[in-house]
């Protein structure tokens, strides 16, 4: 059998916060195998603490670059230590918020995001980080989605969270509730309904129905109880069908995740659903279960995804970490890579 060696085939992982159990979801998931070509993005020391925590027999190889990942022993894991990345992070204290972590996670993600824009690698898993450690590292973006935006240029990109039952994108994502509902406008549900439409093609959906939620109860009743649906969501949707986008609603956001879901002996009704905020819209997706879960950034020239969870500081270091959501991040990510490379 041959073996695909080139970029397209190389998937890179950024490590996550050293003190949360990113790290433990990665050598969990190398140990059962990645199901392809991975290169990770982090501290050596950090991999095998992590390998040690987790009671694993796993070699772990320093990479001189990350295309050297196809020089690494059968059954080892693959690590890159980007420049920049700190020095002694593997004494960092586990579950604890710290500026050190916060910019070993940055540095990983940076160096993620510019092997992928290079075409260097196929696609970029990310681990969780800690919006805190961030903060306190002089970070100036609040998470992994406005980070790569701003990487890629500042094109205009969309959180998604997927399952095999549901798939929702927001319209704003990390902002307080209140800055949230002042952001939301027609252009911003018009642009999420077009980059999602486009989107879907990358799995195979090349006119999905696409349900809106509305952002008051009963989707604002009429006016009843809010005129955000009135004003700007409705008249949004309305533009994207006269497009050719097959979008529906604006529907009561306490029902609408219901009629989409996708499960056993109940076709969904939508392919997809836009809600407006953060927690309206993965409030659902989590509830079904987040070891299923996976988080795609929808907009960015190169494919990204994430597990649907964080750093988890509670069990972080008691090499209990279930790397269910990374395998599926991984997975996802192999499907989308291969789909636009196919494209």
């Amino acid at each position: 059998m041959t073996i695909d060696n080139t970029p397209r085939a190389l998937v890179a992982i950024s490590m996550g916060d050293p003190a949360g159990i990113g790290p433990e979801t990665i050598v969990r998931a190398a140990a059962s195998g990645f199901g392809g070509p991975c290169v990770v993005l982090g501290d050596v020391g950090v991999l095998r603490r992590a390998a040690g925590q987790c009671a694993l027999q796993l070699p772990v190889t320093q990479l001189e670059s990350a295309h050297d990942a196809w020089q690494a022993p059968p059954g080892s894991l693959a690590v890159w230590q980007p420049p920049g990345l700190g020095v002694g992070l593997a004494a960092l204290p586990m579950g604890r918020v710290d500026a050190r972590a916060g910019a070993a996670a940055a540095c990983c993600i940076e160096a993620g995001a510019r092997l992928a824009l290079d075409g260097k690698v196929a696609a970029l898993v990310t681990a969780p980080i800690h919006k805190e450690a961030l903060a306190a590292a002089g970070v100036r973006h609040p998470g992994h989605t406005e980070m790569l935006q701003a990487a890629a240029g500042g094109a205009p990109v969309r959180m998604m969270l997927a399952n095999d039952e549901l798939r929702v994108v927001l319209v704003t994502i990390h902002v307080a509730l209140r800055r949230a509902i002042e952001l939301l406008d027609f252009d911003g549900v018009l642009q999420t309904l077009r980059i999602a439409h486009r989107a879907a093609a990358a799995w195979g959906s090349t006119s999905p129905r696409i349900a809106v939620a509305g952002l008051n109860p009963h989707a604002g009743e009429g006016g009843l109880f809010g005129d955000e649906e009135l004003r700007f969501i409705g008249p949004a949707v309305l533009a994207a069908r006269a497009e050719g986008i097959d979008a529906h609603g604006p529907f009561a956001p306490d029902t609408v995740f219901m009629r989409a879901r996708h499960a056993p002996g109940h076709p969904g009704e939508f392919d997809l659903v836009v809600a407006m905020t953060h927690d309206h819209g993965l409030i659902p997706v989590k509830y079904l279960g987040v070891e299923h879960g996976v988080n795609v950034t929808l907009g960015l020239p190169f494919v990204r995804t994430s597990p649907d969870h964080g750093t988890a500081f509670d069990i972080a270091g008691l090499g209990r970490a279930d790397p269910s959501s990374l395998r599926a991040a991984l997975a996802m990510a192999r499907r989308l890579a291969t789909s636009a490379h196919r494209d």
